[in-house]
């Protein structure tokens, strides 16, 4: 497959954008309608946080996007303009004193939800990888 690659404006426009080149990509990859759903789900969490929390919607910065395949995975990849995070100091969503927070889950959403995931934070932004394996 041809990989895809775009530069996405810091807004949930450009998100929703993102999410459907995933479930299109990933269709072409061999992927049924459930695992176009949880790859897109899982993107989709992952590009709001760049552009809420990584580009805090600066219409300045972008967010990098790219979709590829090799003979077992399909791999995605995210890089903002943020300052990056330590992911160490991200609460544990599943803990009884974070179960009211607004935000949280979608980092481990997109991990649970994937077969590969990395997180690189530097002070030049965030970079995630995720790979699903082929179906």
């Amino acid at each position: 497959m041809k990989p895809f690659a775009s530069t996405l404006d810091s807004t949930l426009e450009s998100v929703d954008a993102g999410e459907e080149s995933v479930r299109r990509f990933a269709a072409q990859a061999g992927f049924d309608e459930s695992a176009r759903y949880f790859v897109g789900l899982a993107v989709r969490e992952i590009l709001v946080n760049a552009v809420r929390h990584g580009n805090r919607f600066d219409p300045g910065k972008k967010v990098e996007f790219r979709l590829s395949a090799d003979d077992t995975k399909l791999i995605v990849e995210v890089a903002d303009q943020g300052a990056g995070f330590d992911i160490e100091s991200v609460p544990d969503p599943r803990l009884e004193e974070n179960l009211a927070r607004s935000s949280g889950r979608g980092l481990m959403m997109a991990k649970g939800l994937m077969d590969e995931f990395l997180v690189e934070c530097s002070a030049r932004g965030t970079y995630v990888r995720m790979a699903k394996n082929l179906p």
